[in-house]
């Protein structure tokens, strides 16, 4: 899949407390990403977009009917660095 196409699952990242409190303690990013996306993919995406090693993905969908990731990053990766480029911290 294209980088065009990889972008377009992620649609942005989540700028919560909690979301800040998840990064600073369990290297983890979070994002609102399109309903079909599985995690196979969204893990794709993010390692394709940002240039990290995903650990782990979990999903949910809110009770807005939007999917939430959480994308847990691999220790060699600070998902603070990520953050700060994507403007969040």
């Amino acid at each position: 899949m294209s980088i065009e196409k990889l972008g377009q699952v992620i649609l942005y990242p989540i700028m919560t407390e909690k979301a800040v409190s998840l990064i600073e303690k369990q290297n983890m990013l979070t994002f609102i990403v399109r309903r079909s996306a599985n995690k196979p993919l969204i893990k794709k995406a993010v390692e394709e977009l940002y240039q990290v090693k995903v650990a782990k993905v979990r999903t949910l969908i809110t009770p807005l009917g939007e999917k939430k990731a959480f994308v847990t990053l691999h220790s060699e990766f600070k998902a603070s660095d990520i953050a700060i480029k994507l403007g969040i911290l």
